[in-house]
Formats: structure tokens, sequence, C-alpha cells
């Protein structure tokens, strides 16, 4: 039978924000994925942003690889409190999600985990 946890994400200190300071590919890290590729977690993903500037920033999640073909792009508007950029999307087998956005450090990211096993 499956069982959930529900977990910060792994670059979170005790819940807060993650800051997005990259503004290329690698992104900075944002969550790895738990168990490696034997394991049968999956990480449900709920990823939320804000931006803090003053302009639009598009924010780029890199899913699990930098492969232009495993990108999310986003456009984050400017102080628009929380818009959802990842509603339960899975990764799994020690993949790690990173993100890089057009401005350092103005993006923000909340969110959890429910990992399923």
């Amino acid at each position: 039978m499956a069982t959930f946890s529900k977990a910060k994400l792994s670059a979170s200190t005790n819940g807060r924000p993650v800051v997005v300071a990259a503004t290329a590919t690698a992104g900075t890290e944002i969550h790895e994925a738990g168990g490696g590729s034997d394991s049968g977690a999956i990480d449900e993903i709920w990823l939320y942003a804000t931006n803090i500037d003053t302009s639009e920033i598009e924010l780029t999640l890199e899913w699990g690889d930098a492969a232009v073909t495993d990108n999310i792009k986003i456009s984050i508007p400017s102080k628009s409190g929380l818009t959802l950029v990842s509603p339960g999307i899975i990764l799994t087998g020690g993949l790690t999600l990173k993100a890089f956005a057009g401005t350092a450090s103005k993006i923000l990211l909340f969110g959890y985990v429910n990992r399923v096993t």
C-alpha cells in the first residue's frame, strides 16, 4: 500500500522560500527528488512563484535536466502575490528541479512535496 508524506522543498531552509539567483542554466537548485531509480518514491511538487521586482520576469524551470525539452517557461507578473507554477507535477529517481530567471534574486519560490512511496 502507498504511503504519503508532506515535505518541504529540499533547497528550502525551514520552509522558507528559495531565491532564484541563477540567470542561466544550470539554475538554482529547488528540489532533489527522493530515492534512486529503484526506490519507487514519487515526488509530487507543488510550487508557487512571486516576483518582488517592478517588472515582469520570465522564470524557467529545469525539470530533471537542463535540456530545453525539459524546460517549463512562465512569465511572473510584478508584485502579484503567488503564481502557481507546478500543480503537483511529479519528479522521481533522484532527479533535480532547478530554476533560473531573467533577473537574479527577484523570483522567490515557495512550495512543498507530497512524497508517495
